[in-house]
């Protein structure tokens, strides 16, 4: 595993950025070293994100130059860290006025429609971080035939729970919101709920199979 880059960011943070590509191991190793971090002290918010961990300290308290090295050691302990998280199925409505981008995303990748719902149903996701909007989680385990670049013109409004492919990843919008991912489904399960705690579904760590509920032409 190549060594990450530990720099400042402003006065008050530091990130641990790996090199690419994004990778499982590599994102242990970020959640592992996440964790060891919210128990040092002056520590004020650790922020996991896709290959990279940033965090917030007390400029006025904390020990940059300790902390570069506690985060350096921190990952290298983290090690193969076992899997984490739970195993979370969500039904998808693929095609028609619930994925209006299923074709464009079969014609991009030679395959007929069907086969690409197959094979987004076939896969095994993790989530690799939540950013961009309240539950949304970037999913890693893609398969590559179905990479598919985003949309050139954004839409100004995706409906919450359109299932999307964005380069090698796949995603679920939790609310209605401006996105250009190719969308190729939607699901009813609510991805973020204020009321429940934690208030996202899905968490890092997680592993999401999506099931068909149903294909439109």
């Amino acid at each position: 595993m190549s060594q990450p880059r530990i720099f400042p960011l402003g006065d008050a943070a530091l990130v641990c950025e790996a090199p690419p590509p994004a990778t499982l191991a590599c994102q242990r190793r970020v959640w592992a070293a996440a964790e060891a971090a919210r128990d040092w002290p002056h520590v004020l918010e650790v922020v996991p994100g896709m290959n990279n961990l940033t965090l917030v300290f007390d400029p006025l308290e904390a020990d940059r130059d300790a902390l570069v090295s506690h985060l350096q050691a921190a990952w290298n302990a983290a090690g193969d860290t076992p899997a984490i998280g739970r195993e979370v199925e969500i039904p998808v409505q693929y095609g028609g006025e619930f994925g209006p981008d299923l074709q464009v995303v079969a014609n991009h990748t030679g395959l007929s429609a069907r086969e690409v719902v197959q094979r987004h149903s076939d896969g095994e996701y993790v989530v690799f971080f939540l950013g961009f909007q309240p539950g949304f989680a970037y999913m890693g385990g893609l398969d590559e035939a179905l990479h598919t670049p985003r949309r050139a013109s954004p839409r100004l409004e995706v409906p919450a729970g359109s299932v999307g492919i964005g380069g090698e990843q796949t995603g679920i919008y939790p609310a209605t919101s401006p996105g250009g991912w190719q969308l190729i489904g939607r699901t009813a399960t609510p991805l973020f709920d204020p009321a429940r705690r934690p208030p996202t579904l899905l968490q890092p760590g997680d592993r999401v199979r999506f099931t068909i509920a149903g294909i439109h032409a």
